[in-house]
Formats: structure tokens, C-alpha cells, sequence
């Protein structure tokens, strides 16, 4: 029984993590086809934001990974499916997010220089940010793994009550069944005592009739001597 809630309670939080990841996707789908038209600020914000909702759909991913242990085998293989279709989109957006972060002139437009420690507190502050979001996220996912792990003892707790009540009301059935057998019993004792005493009763009136005829035919006979 246990096996089957958590089967259960894994199927609906993989589909939640699933309806999640398409909505990252697709915003970060998004970004990214804006990124192409941005230069300078602009564009180093549009690719920290896609970056960070990259970080998200990862994140996600190794949830599904997770959760899709607990699959019921007939569906785990087309589960298998959906998430390596996932995990290649993601990739694929992952290149081409590295390929709009390489392109440095873009990026950095017309204060664009070789020296890799430029700009590195924007770099620092978007780092922060971006940690900040995954921290966020990754509260939010344990608060909803928390709440099915909940739902999920929940409904145990209520199972094993209606066992225990099931339980009680077959032993009392149980119980009820034991004593009608003991009046059934006691009935049965009773019609056999019953029918022995009618049979006596029987045998002493067939005795009493005999009786009384001889004694009519001796009285008859002593009359015609």
C-alpha cells in the first residue's frame, strides 16, 4: 500500500516539476532570441537573466532525474523519453547562450578590452544575484517536496485507519458469527430433548390405549359368561 502512495505521490510531482521546466524554457527561449539585438549593459543583463533561468531549468532537471525513480515501471519509459528530450533542449539552449556570451564586442561594446578583470563587481554582483535566485528556487521546490512528503503521510495515516476499522468490524463479525453458532448449538440440543420427550410421551399413550382396550374387552367378556 505504502507503494503504491509513493508511486503516486512521485507521478504528480514529476508532472509539477515538468510544468515548470516548459515554463523556464520558454522564457528563456525568449531571452534569448533578444539577445541578438542588444549591445553593451543591455545585453550583459539579457544574458545574466538567461543564465540564471538556465541555472532554473538545471536545477529542475535534476529534480525530474530524482522523481522519476519513483515512476510506476509502465510509465517510467515514456517518462525516460520526455526527459531526455528536456535535458537536450536544455543543453541546446545552454550552447547557444554560450555562444552570445562569448562574442565579447557585443557584450561589452565600445568598452570592449582583452583584460579579463574588467567590470569584475558587475560580475561579482551578478554571481550574487544569481545565487540568491537558485537559493530561492531551491527553498521553493523543498517547500513543495515537504508538502507532498506531508499529503503523502497524510493519506497513509488515514489508510491505516480505515485498516483499523476494518480490522475491528471483521472481529466483530467475527464474534457475532461465534455466538449464533452457540445458539445454534443450543437450539439444536433443545429440539432433540424435545423430540425424545414427544416420543416418550408417544410410546406411554400407545401403552395407556392398549390398556384400556384389553381392559374394555375383558369386561365384555366376563359379561357373556
Amino acid at each position: 500500500m505504502s507503494g503504491l502512495i509513493d508511486s503516486e505521490a512521485g507521478s504528480e510531482l514529476f508532472a509539477s516539476y515538468e510544468a515548470e521546466l516548459k515554463l523556464v524554457q520558454a522564457d528563456l527561449n525568449q531571452k534569448l532570441d533578444q539577445i541578438p539585438e542588444l549591445a553593451g549593459e543591455p545585453r550583459k543583463a539579457a544574458i545574466s537573466h538567461a543564465e540564471r533561468s538556465l541555472e532554473e531549468a538545471k536545477e529542475i532537471l535534476d529534480q525530474m532525474r530524482i522523481e522519476k525513480q519513483n515512476i510506476p515501471a509502465p510509465a517510467k519509459t515514456k517518462v525516460n523519453t520526455r526527459f531526455r528530450n528536456y535535458q537536450t533542449d536544455i543543453d541546446g539552449l545552454g550552447a547557444r547562450l554560450k555562444r552570445a556570451s562569448s562574442d565579447r564586442q557585443a557584450l561589452f561594446g565600445d568598452r570592449y578590452t582583452d583584460d579579463p578583470t574588467g567590470d569584475a563587481h558587475v560580475e561579482q554582483r551578478q554571481q550574487l544575484l544569481s545565487g540568491t535566485d537558485r537559493l530561492e528556487r531551491s527553498s521553493g521546490r523543498l517547500r513543495d517536496s515537504q508538502r507532498v512528503a506531508l499529503q503523502t503521510e497524510e493519506i497513509g495515516a488515514n489508510t491505516l485507519a480505515d485498516l483499523n476499522r476494518q480490522r475491528d468490524t471483521i472481529m466483530h463479525t467475527r464474534d457475532t458469527l461465534g455466538e449464533s453458532e452457540g445458539y445454534t448449538d443450543r437450539s439444536i440440543k433443545t429440539l432433540r430433548s424435545m423430540a425424545r420427550r414427544m416420543a416418550t410421551n408417544r410410546v406411554i399413550t400407545i401403552a395407556i390405549i392398549t390398556v384400556l382396550v384389553l381392559l374394555i374387552i375383558a369386561v365384555i367378556a366376563s359379561k357373556f359368561r
